[in-house]
């Protein structure tokens, strides 16, 4: 099998579990954080910098790719890791979710979506076969299957037509797969902040025994409570076999939620469109280092972090470099962020092994 899942640890008092995804391009050892990579480039940081944070499994996203430089040529490059530079592993998402988001440029039928390209004005046909050709073309070792993600002030029945239309779609995309062997197709959980809708499509999908799963449409408007309930009404009916993917989400106490209902890998846009705002997270607090106070504070930006950029700077220099537009403030702010949840989730998964989970990150529950 080039693709497996292995449980190394589990809490004791929790259902956080410590483990082993491998790839045919290396292994993601969970729980973990993945960087966004959307266009091809984790905004503003090298394939270099993501290895120094520790960054084992970055995302592409398919519907921007798909638009530019479109995968053909991508294709020609070898596929996405020599296109990016990046030889770990690599996962694209099935640009369901962005394609739902243009709300005035696209039309959703029970064969797929047709939207208008944002760049070109050019109509695309966004279907499940669609999706799936692209992301075989762009060769990244994990694909999302194509979904319908609704918003979350979404109808019960606008729900329900989601749900059936995940599934059906699920079924496409798995018929469509032509490199199995080569590209783990992961099924998306929908069903809004309904429980009853959650367990439904979960069932579908499980029965269709793909190699991963994950939970989608939280994040996209819901309080932090209702995620917290979709979180711990969906994954314990997600195989233990097989890792389990919580899209969309990055925040310290999200993630360790998450992580005590048993979910292995993550991903958000947060840590670098935090650093291009001009902030930082600083265990898992988020401060604005344009602020004035920052100006004469010659301290490192967080005195316990290893990172390139804490080991190195000051926040008066941070600071300065914000305040003058310069680029090198972002980036490196952007560094910072990167490290710090990547650090936090291999912490968390140093806690589970060794079954310290609880005193350790409790508090955050």
């Amino acid at each position: 099998m080039s693709f497996s899942y292995s449980l190394i640890a589990s809490c004791s008092h929790t259902k956080a579990r410590a483990g082993v995804f491998s790839t045919p391009h290396g292994d993601v050892e969970t729980p973990k954080f993945m960087p966004v990579g959307t266009v091809g480039t984790v905004k503003g940081i090298t394939p270099a910098q993501l290895r120094e944070v520790n960054a084992q499994m970055i995302l592409g996203n398919t519907y921007h790719l798909h638009i530019q430089p479109g995968e053909e040529i991508i294709a020609k490059a070898g596929g996405l890791h020599n296109f990016v530079g990046w030889e770990k592993p690599m996962l694209t998402d099935s640009g369901g979710f962005q394609v739902f988001s243009l709300a005035k440029l696209r039309q959703i039928t029970d064969d797929g979506v047709k939207f208008r390209s944002p760049k070109d004005g050019r109509i695309i046909n966004m279907t499940p076969e669609n999706s799936i050709r692209i992301q075989n073309a762009l060769g990244a070792d994990v694909i999302m299957a194509f979904d319908e993600c609704p918003p979350a002030t979404a109808t019960r029945d606008e729900v329900v037509i989601a749900v059936e239309r995940t599934y059906k779609w699920l079924q496409r995309c798995i018929n469509a797969h032509e490199k199995p062997d080569k590209q783990a197709l992961f099924g998306i959980v929908q069903g809004g902040i309904y429980a009853d809708l959650r367990t439904q499509c979960a069932q579908d999908l499980v029965s269709l025994d793909l190699p991963g799963y994950a939970i989608g449409g939280v994040s996209v408007g819901e309080k932090p409570e209702l995620i917290h309930q979709i979180i711990q009404w969906t994954t314990p009916l997600l195989p233990v076999n097989k890792p389990r993917y919580l899209m969309g989400v990055g925040t310290y106490r999200e993630m360790v939620i998450a992580i005590a209902s048993g979910i292995d890998l993550f991903d958000c846009v947060i840590p670098t469109r935090l650093g291009r705002h001009g902030a930082a997270l600083v265990q898992g607090k988020r401060i604005n280092l344009k602020n004035a106070p920052y100006k004469e504070d010659f301290t490192p930006l967080d005195p316990q972090c290893s990172c390139y950029t804490c080991q190195n700077f000051t926040r008066a220099y941070l600071n300065h470099l914000l305040r003058s537009g310069e680029m090198l403030g972002f980036i490196l702010l952007s560094i910072h962020n990167l490290h710090e949840l990547i650090n936090f989730t291999n912490k968390i998964r140093q806690a589970i092994l060794n079954d310290t989970f609880m005193t350790e990150f409790g508090h955050w529950l």
